[in-house]
């Protein structure tokens, strides 16, 4: 098999290359596509799309490669299918993790690439390093025809603040629910009820792994966390303001709430 056939997912940093037909992602033989010179030894299959092999090589700089434009990681949600955005996520924390995983946290010395699975091993004591996965949160809760949304202060914008639902990450010692019930009464002060889960989204901004949960209002007023929120509200399903973008899972679970709400009139 040729290791160099497949979906070519070309990054740079925060960025990737996308064209403009098909599904956005270079497809085919490294010697039929229009490339310039490049250094393909650092090439990594790490991944299959539709049977085929998905290819990553990280560029020093967002040269020019004649077939596309680079565009920003988050931007790429936009364009791209859901499950081809998925990849693009895995192959940004694996050039990370690659990145950031060169010596021993144990000894110091150099870490060596293991080649029947994506670690890093010491070949002095040992120890062997995996791509982080950082578990969080996310929660939406409704009371009647109101939801409560949050402008995270990571999402202020003066004009136009995005408003999504709380989120957060697990602290050791947690399970999944114990995480929610106090990221809420952190944030916003407020207790919940009938907490039930509903599913996942590997978010790879920049090693999350987002487990999503719906919930209903127990008791409480609002009193946010000024460290982490800038405001918190109560909104009407008929009065909802500026929404995350589609693709993310946060404007799943509002679109997901919405539906059901007007099923069940």
């Amino acid at each position: 098999m040729n290791k160099q056939f497949g979906w070519w997912f070309f990054t740079c940093g925060n960025q990737i290359l996308v064209i403009p037909q098909g599904e956005r992602i270079p497809y085919g033989d490294v010697d039929d596509l229009p490339l310039p010179e490049l250094d393909f030894s650092q090439v990594e299959r790490f991944s299959h799309y539709q049977g085929e092999a998905c290819l990553r090589l990280e560029l020093a700089e967002p040269i020019d490669l004649g077939m596309g434009e680079w565009v920003e990681l988050r931007a790429s949600m936009a364009l791209l299918n859901s499950q081809l955005f998925d990849l693009v996520g895995k192959a940004q924390q694996f050039a990370l993790f690659l990145k950031t995983h060169r010596f021993c946290g144990s000894c110091g010395e150099a870490l060596q690439r293991v080649d029947w699975e994506l670690a890093m091993q010491c070949q002095q004591c040992g120890f062997r390093a995996y791509p982080r996965i950082s578990p969080s949160i996310i929660v939406l809760i409704s009371h009647g025809s109101k939801v409560l949304l949050a402008n995270h202060r990571r999402h202020q914008k003066q004009e136009q603040p995005i408003y999504t639902a709380i989120a957060g990450f697990v602290e050791a010692g947690e399970t999944l629910e114990h995480t929610v019930h106090r990221e809420v009464s952190e944030e916003t002060g407020l207790r919940i009820k009938n907490l039930r889960y509903w599913k996942s989204q590997p978010w790879a901004f920049p090693h999350s792994l987002m487990a999503a949960y719906f919930a209903e209002y127990d008791s409480g007023d609002i009193h946010i966390d000024r460290r982490e929120l800038a405001d918190a509200q109560w909104f009407d399903v008929s009065q909802l303001p500026h929404l995350p973008p589609p693709g993310t899972i946060a404007r799943e679970m509002i679109d997901h709430w919405t539906e059901q709400l007007s099923h069940n009139k």
